[in-house]
């Protein structure tokens, strides 16, 4: 009965995180009070994954990460990316995948990719080539790079812990190093000759672009012409709209009438709103412009003018939408977008799709980038959402750059301590948290930015269900099915078979979900048929993070997908071959290692 009841509770989890009513996070907790409820775990049990090393080492690993990347580290070694990046597809994506690779061994990669996203955009804007075409190569790079290491990803962090509960030893820091090094040259080599003929250019009018010096993004805003403006009785192709800001107007609404288009020789008339189209920096360009104004900003100031903050007070940054966000289908109306979150949308970017809706009138999509202005802390703030994702920041605090050796210092201190066992990975990561902050890498209140809580709310909220999936029978009653379906079989095609069932289940759930659901099966039936466990847990780790296919499987994928400008599909045909690759490279390359 126990056995039932606990699958019943793994299927209704598995259904809510492939359905996406509700965020992973939560999910994971309404799983574990189930679990409690019922009597599967006990209470003490059921919190007992916010006390578990594996989530207190990956919080500490958040923190690290952002101190290095707060001190300008990781900007200092993009530069090599600028400067051997060459000009051909090929060897641009090859040096993209050096450098991000070895760094999200050793740093959270969605902390990577997100430092990276400016500095790809900015060097294809030199190159004049399309973003396109290397962010998915940057997201793919920087998955494959993270399992160089033990601590690459959250999920290597708790499929150690996973390991070390079942009875097993934890994985030490390079464990599958070697492995990992032949996966990422394997991946890197199919990025660098395969992927450039099939991913596509999502700018089909690049070099115009370039040429009339816009960037990278299409935002669609609104701006106003007050009155007493100097464009008051001005056509559009006489103004510095045309001329000197370089905005394409593509509705003007005057006295609530929406002119039709050919809007060039049409008059601007005071109190007129414009929906235009720009990139990001000729729209920030408006804000120095006298005799014009960004209409939501406009709108901000004289509703709070007397708490107006300074630009030193100020920032801007560009968010996501992520898939599983709440805001999805509102609008920014709906929501109070600016008293929830305390920042203004300034425009709005979806991908090729140009909207000629008013602001206030879009409905969200997942991967809309907004772009947004507001107090540093607001912005800050942000970061901990799990509606929306920063891509971007600008004008925040200056980077800590004297800093940088100190942050590098402290991030290879913890790595060589944790190598040569002289402590747990847990106590030396704790201990370069503690000196980030007194060296003055990180303030102290930038620790709790810094940290996931979605990711450690996931992670505490599956150990659970990995201790009831042990204790009711159904993880040894899942083995023994498998045993007598495969064991027939050769060893290779059982160890494929759980490489493919968790590749599956990555794409469809999370790669944290399917490590702790896989992990204790291959090592439970490994352990009936006298193969080596180790082996098998190794093939669901990698599976688990071997997460190509679609945008929402992994969070670096994610991230990329609307700056991209990316379609769902360009994912699939991007990535299946991937996919495939490691499913053919990845369990013989176990066997050959560490036996099998």
């Amino acid at each position: 009965m126990t056995i039932l009841l606990t699958l019943a509770i793994v299927v209704l989890a598995l259904i809510l995180f492939v359905a996406e009513w509700l965020p992973s996070d939560i999910v994971a907790i309404i799983t574990t009070l189930l679990l409690t409820i019922f009597g599967l775990v006990t209470p003490e049990e059921s919190i007992s994954g916010f006390s578990n090393s594996a989530t207190i080492t990956v919080m500490a690993m958040f923190i690290l990460s952002a101190g290095i990347g707060r001190t300008g580290a990781i900007q200092i070694v993009s530069e090599l990316l600028l400067r051997w990046g060459g000009k051909r597809p090929s060897q641009q994506i090859f040096t993209l995948g050096l450098i991000v690779g070895p760094t999200t061994a050793f740093i959270n990669n969605t902390a990577v990719v997100a430092v990276f996203l400016p500095i790809v955009e900015e060097w294809c804007r030199r190159q004049r080539i399309s973003v396109s075409k290397l962010l998915i190569p940057l997201s793919f790079a920087a998955i494959l790079g993270g399992m160089i290491t033990a601590i690459g990803t959250s999920t290597n962090v708790l499929a150690s812990g996973l390991a070390q509960q079942l009875g097993y030893r934890s994985f030490n820091l390079f464990e599958f190093t070697k492995l990992g090094l032949v996966t990422f040259t394997v991946g890197l080599i199919y990025l660098a000759l395969v992927a450039p003929r099939l991913l596509p250019n999502r700018k089909k009018h690049t070099d115009e672009i370039f040429n009339q010096k816009q960037g990278i993004k299409d935002y669609v805003s609104e701006i106003l012409i007050p009155p007493g403006s100097s464009l008051v009785g001005e056509t559009l192709n006489s103004s510095i709209l045309k001329h000197k800001l370089d905005v394409d107007v593509l509705e003007i609404i005057a006295d609530d009438t929406h002119l039709s288009q050919p809007l060039e020789n049409k008059k601007l008339q005071a109190c007129s709103v414009l929906l235009v189209r720009s990139s990001r920096e000729d729209l920030l360009k408006i804000k120095d412009e006298e005799g014009i104004e960004i209409l939501p900003e406009f709108i901000r100031n004289k509703k709070f003018l007397q708490t107006q903050l300074t630009s030193e007070d100020e920032g801007i940054a560009e968010i996501l939408i992520t898939s599983n966000s709440n805001l999805i289908g509102s609008t920014v109306k709906e929501i109070n977008f600016r008293q929830r979150y305390n920042v203004t949308v300034l425009a709005v970017h979806r991908g090729e799709e140009t909207t000629r809706e008013r602001l206030t009138q879009i409905r969200l999509k997942f991967g809309d980038v907004l772009l947004v202005q507001g107090p540093k802390p607001s912005l800050l703030g942000l970061q901990i959402n799990r509606n929306l994702l920063v891509l971007t920041q600008r004008n925040l605090e200056t980077l800590r750059r004297d800093k940088a050796s100190i942050a590098i210092g402290i991030g290879l201190g913890v790595v060589v301590v944790a190598a040569f066992n002289w402590l747990p990975i847990l106590i030396s990561s704790l201990v370069g948290v503690v000196l980030m902050v007194l060296t003055g890498c990180l303030k102290p209140r930038e620790i709790y930015d810094a940290v996931r809580w979605d990711i450690i709310f996931l992670l505490a909220g599956l150990i659970p269900l990995g201790i009831a999936m042990d204790r009711s029978g159904a993880t040894q009653w899942l083995a023994n099915n498998l045993v007598a379906i495969g064991g027939n079989l050769s060893g290779y095609w059982i160890l494929t078979f759980f490489f493919i069932i968790t590749s599956i289940l990555t794409e469809m759930i999370s790669n944290n979900a399917a490590v702790v659901l896989m992990l204790p099966i291959a090592a439970n039936v490994a352990e009936k048929l006298s193969f080596n466990p180790f082996a098998f847990m190794l093939a669901v780790v990698f599976a688990a993070s071997n997460s190509f296919i679609t945008p929402i499987g992994y969070q670096t994928n994610t991230m990329v997908y609307g700056a991209g400008g990316y379609k769902f599909t360009d994912f699939m045909r991007v990535g299946t071959p991937l996919n495939l690759l490691m499913t053919v490279v990845v369990p013989p390359l176990i066997i050959f290692f560490y036996g099998l």
